[in-house]
């Protein structure tokens, strides 16, 4: 069983930074596929950006050149860095392990989903 716990929301002005962490309880050497998404009230939750155990990234549009997902697998964590944010970033962000983000790679992936809680991303002045 994994356990995917996000943190590094916040409040950031329009054009700043900011860095999401999920720290994942068990090893994630057993989630080949894991991805952020995003939902705002309202709206269906989207993918913001994916990523392989070998490195492949796959990445939103919207987000393409500004985020940059990562992951570490000695400490367990995946890391997603939010460059020149903007008010439409403005999100609940969720870490996902598993079917969905595999999905999200194009593969045919038969296995366990995880989710975190999430985190609150505000992007306002």
């Amino acid at each position: 069983q994994v356990q995917l716990v996000e943190s590094g929301g916040g409040l950031v002005q329009p054009g700043g930074s900011l860095s999401l962490s999920c720290a994942a309880s068990g090893s994630i050497f057993s989630i080949n596929f894991m991805g952020w998404y995003r939902q705002v009230p309202g709206k269906q939750r989207e993918l913001v950006a994916a990523i392989t155990s070998g490195g492949r990234t796959k990445y939103a549009n919207s987000v393409k050149g500004r985020f940059t997902i990562s992951r570490d697998s000695v400490q367990n964590t995946l890391v997603l860095q939010m460059n020149s944010l903007n008010p439409e970033d403005t999100a609940v962000y969720y870490c996902n392990g598993g079917v969905t983000s595999a999905q999200a790679m194009g593969i045919t992936f038969y296995g366990t989903d995880y989710w975190g809680k999430g985190t609150l991303v505000t992007v306002s002045s």
